[in-house]
């Protein structure tokens, strides 16, 4: 018999290393099926809290931020590509993409696990900023996901 497990995700939907990990976290998950029976509960973190609406180019946010030239993070989204893709994720990010304000997603998130929703709405996202290259800062964006997972978007 599977043992119960509680797990709490701490992430931001616009962090790679969030995706990847989670991907990692599940596949893991998935080979210990009759060893554990998980329950995943996200937890928000913004690692951007002021970033405004409209966003920023993630080249020139990861410069200001963390002072790395563009060549050095051209090579590491290469690899976090790399091993998304190796997850069965697909990243389409690139030196012209936008980092965007994560507030009113993790507000989303916060409702949709009320709603027993908040994996799948996770998951669209994060699909959502990272291949489809959409404002998760956006309402109308933040509403489509929500309902295409089931929530009422009313």
């Amino acid at each position: 018999m599977a043992k119960a497990l509680q797990i709490d995700f701490v992430s931001d939907v616009v962090c790679p290393w969030c995706v990847i990990g989670l991907r990692e976290l599940e596949t893991a998950l998935d080979r210990l099926r009759d060893v554990v029976e998980p329950s995943i509960h996200f937890q928000p973190f913004e690692l951007n809290p002021a970033m405004p609406y409209e966003g920023q180019n993630i080249g020139a946010h990861i410069a200001e931020k963390y002072g790395r030239p563009p060549e050095e993070m051209a090579v590491r989204r290469a690899q976090m590509k790399d091993r998304a893709a190796g997850l069965g994720f697909r990243m389409e990010t690139n030196s012209e993409s936008r980092i965007y304000n994560s507030f009113d997603a993790h507000r989303l998130l916060h409702w949709a696990g009320l709603e027993g929703r908040q994996a799948a709405l996770k998951h669209a996202l994060f699909e959502a900023y990272f291949s489809e290259g959409l404002n998760i800062a956006d309402s109308d964006v933040l509403v489509g996901k929500a309902e295409a997972v089931g929530l009422d978007a009313e």
